[in-house]
């Protein structure tokens, strides 16, 4: 008799599921992005691509704003807002501690130069800059070192990342890079 009870209890929708409760939250939308086939359908890449993209010399196409003697600033090609970039040493290392003064100098001078031109062009309220070391800290690349740069902004974090698990970016990756390569 339990198990039968459970069984019709498994068949009676949620409380969230039915239009008449305070709790509704309707079913499933769905948000378009077709381009994102391209990306999908691409063979993986073999290697770090923080080392072939700079060795490319395709600024433009691989949307790399800026070349310094030992670090470049790349746009992250999934952004978590506009204006989402990466101070990238050249040498490829996982440990910060492997970074010479030198280079360390100079990536630190850049994340101040980049803040300085997304805010002149972008107008972001703030900035959240980080490092993710290791797997198990965030980083999608653990393997090369790389500092990210997000812009932000007032009302940027709304209701589509919690209840939806989608960010809508309102500015198309390409326009942006333009934006910034212009204005350096």
């Amino acid at each position: 008799m339990y198990r039968l009870s459970l069984l019709r209890a498994a068949t009676v929708a949620p409380v969230a599921l039915e239009r008449g409760s305070e709790y509704y939250m309707g079913l499933m939308e769905h948000l378009w992005a077709p381009w994102r086939i391209e990306y999908l359908r691409q063979p993986p890449e073999s290697g770090c691509f923080l080392c072939q993209k700079p060795a490319e010399n395709r600024d433009e196409e691989n949307l790399i704003l800026y070349r310094g003697r030992h670090n470049f600033v790349i746009m992250n090609a999934f952004p978590y807002n506009p204006g989402h970039v990466m101070v990238v040493p050249y040498r490829h290392s996982s440990d910060l501690e492997e970074v010479s003064d030198e280079e360390a100098k100079e990536h630190f001078e850049i994340i101040r130069e980049t803040m300085s031109l997304l805010r002149e062009v972008m107008g972001p309220a703030g900035f959240n800059i980080g490092l993710n070391l290791g797997k198990v800290a965030g980083a999608g690349v653990a393997d090369h070192l790389h500092t990210h740069l997000v812009p932000r902004w007032g009302g940027d974090t709304n209701f589509m990342p919690v209840v939806c698990d989608t960010k809508v970016l309102p500015e198309a990756l390409a326009a942006t890079y333009k934006k910034l390569r212009a204005s350096q």
